[in-house]
């Protein structure tokens, strides 16, 4: 418990005590005071989207998420709400299922890429479980033939009518529950086998885009493997399908009915909503904000590469793993906290800052995926939700690490209130050249998570874990992604091999977490100043490689070295210019 909250300070007015509950259901905190500061009492980024999303739905206002940000405490964010607007957004409405249902943006977009690479697997979402334990097969199946009745989006296919893309619900969509045995398998063989399962194809017109398969390793042990299109789900929606159907299957193996809280609205519905919004003047207020910030020459980051960019890329990749101790990690919260910026915008900066030094280059510009889920309705919807920013970052030579953060922060803060924009629909308005060699706009991201990856459940006679495996594809150039842990930062690397050997990605991580410390020690130096080199590298470029000694003939000065070798060779070219 933080300080402040221990000087607990009661909320008076109705509008203080509204809000007080909504941080306190969000931080998962018993009781919130007037003198309490969200982020001290456990908020982050994504919390707090949810705190602007809850207080929009329950009073109808329109609210910045950086009027959480800069609020000193539940008394100053009150103040701020206080003065808002009303909110100009539509409300959401059931749609008529019996009229053609349109896609949304982002399924427009991926509907487009299946049709032109329909045997890729890029774009598969994959979740393994391990089961020890008795598993009752018959309360598994009636668990998942539950949660795809209770969600439309895994009951969906797509087709083309004339011109337009439509999606088509099904009223029911049977997905099989394959069953295979691995005895005495190793954990490689388990992995290779996920995998295997997980590059299998999607017919996006048939469907059904969730597939199920689980491993048989012995009487009490299997992995479960779940996969589905990305036109259907998303990062967000995965922890949603797993803890739904693991109460459904708590309540069929226990032979008690499971009743889940209702669904509001469904995927197609918001799609629906989406365009009606986007369309009444949305879309042009939040493209003329990103056009500003990313108008003008869309340059590639150029990375030093092992190999030159082949023409088309492969989207084959490796992923590199490590971690962030707790020492370096709770300084570097400290650092963010003492610059009012969150753990997400310290480790993006400083991920842009190796960038800058590695490339020279002082445009740099990373992508972030961000859930998207800005309203209420669609916390607990399976859907493609998820869009892409681009945060841009500009460097000069005499830029501070700390005045580099908060750029980093005022940007964010920016983008956040101009969410809503379908990435697709900026590639269409900035016209990058296009190319099948790199992906628009940018080539590298960034992607933060605040929760823990991989966690367990324990239900009576059976233990259910997540497991994480390395994946064999990149969409990007680079791809890091951080995740937070109780003991410190867990980290990824993500790489196209087409670029980069190992080695060069574990030169770089190594760089990186140079870099980290150096902030973590002295986050007011120049960019330039703060060290990438650790102490062997330092010493080797130093000394080993600067041993340049040579032998020769030292009684006789320059000019008469000169001389004789002219008259050894005479006609050989002794200088060339330009």
């Amino acid at each position: 418990m933080s300080l402040l909250q221990q000087e607990y300070v009661a909320p008076q007015s109705e509008l203080e005590q509204q809000l007080a509950g909504i941080w306190a259901q969000v931080l998962k905190v018993e009781r919130v005071g007037l003198t309490d500061n969200f982020f001290e009492l456990g908020g982050h980024s994504l919390l707090a989207t949810q705190v602007i999303s809850r207080t929009r739905h329950q009073l109808s206002l329109e609210l910045s998420l950086r009027s959480l940000f800069e609020s000193q405490d539940l008394a100053d964010f009150a103040a701020a709400v206080a003065q808002s607007t009303h909110s100009q957004a539509p409300a959401f409405v059931r749609i008529d299922r019996n009229q053609p249902l349109g896609l949304s943006y982002a399924q427009q977009r991926q509907w487009f890429l299946w049709q032109l690479e329909p045997d890729s697997a890029a774009y598969h979402i994959p979740a393994a479980l391990r089961l020890k334990g008795k598993l009752d097969l018959s309360a598994l199946q009636s668990s998942f033939a539950a949660l795809i009745q209770r969600h439309e989006s895994l009951r969906t296919t797509f087709r083309q009518e004339g011109e337009q893309a439509v999606q088509i619900i099904r009223a029911s969509l049977p997905v099989p529950l394959e069953l295979e045995t691995l005895s005495e398998a190793t954990d490689e063989q388990i992995r290779v086998h996920v995998e295997n399962e997980v590059a299998h194809l999607f017919d996006l017109e048939r469907g059904p885009l969730l597939r199920v398969k689980l491993l048989r390793l012995g009487d009490d042990d299997h992995v479960l493997v779940l996969t589905l299109h990305h036109i259907v789900s998303d990062g967000w929606s995965t922890p949603i399908m797993v803890d739904e159907l693991i109460q459904l299957y708590e309540g069929y193996s226990q032979g008690r009915e499971i009743q889940l809280p209702d669904l509001p609205i469904q995927y197609a519905d918001y799609a629906a909503w989406q365009r009606e919004w986007m369309e009444a003047g949305e879309r042009e207020r939040q493209l003329a904000y990103w056009t500003e910030k990313l108008g003008g020459e869309q340059s590639i980051l150029e990375l030093p590469s092992d190999r030159p960019r082949p023409s088309v890329q492969s989207h084959r990749g490796v992923r590199l793993n490590l971690e962030l101790d707790s020492q370096l990690t709770q300084a570097l919260r400290g650092v963010a906290q003492r610059h009012n910026v969150t753990l997400f915008m310290l480790l993006l900066a400083s991920f842009q800052t190796l960038l800058h030094r590695y490339s020279g280059q002082t445009d740099i510009r990373v992508g972030v995926p961000i859930a998207n889920r800005t309203r209420m309705e669609t916390e607990w919807l399976i859907g493609f939700f998820v869009n892409t920013q681009v945060l841009k970052a500009e460097f000069d030579l005499q830029l501070r690490f700390s005045d580099l953060l908060q750029q980093v922060r005022q940007t964010a803060l920016e983008a956040q209130a101009h969410q809503d924009l379908p990435f697709e629909q900026l590639v269409e308005a900035l016209q990058p050249e296009r190319s099948l060699s790199h992906s628009p706009l940018f080539q590298v991201m960034f992607n933060h998570q605040a929760q823990v990856k991989g966690s367990s459940h324990k239900l009576p006679g059976l233990q259910i874990e997540g497991l994480d495996w390395e994946g064999h594809s990149a969409q990007f150039d680079l791809t890091l992604d951080t995740c937070e842990a109780e003991t410190g930062i867990s980290v990824s690397l993500s790489y196209a091999t087409d670029l980069f050997d190992m080695a060069t990605v574990k030169r770089m991580s190594r760089h990186w977490i140079n870099l980290l410390q150096g902030i973590a020690q002295q986050p007011e130096q120049r960019l330039a100043e703060l060290p990438l080199l650790g102490d062997a590298e330092r010493e080797q470029i130093l000394h080993e490689w600067n041993q340049t000694q040579a032998s020769y003939p030292s009684e006789q000065c320059i000019h008469q070295l000169i001389e004789a070798q002219a008259a050894r060779t005479p006609d050989a070219t002794a200088v060339v210019f330009g």
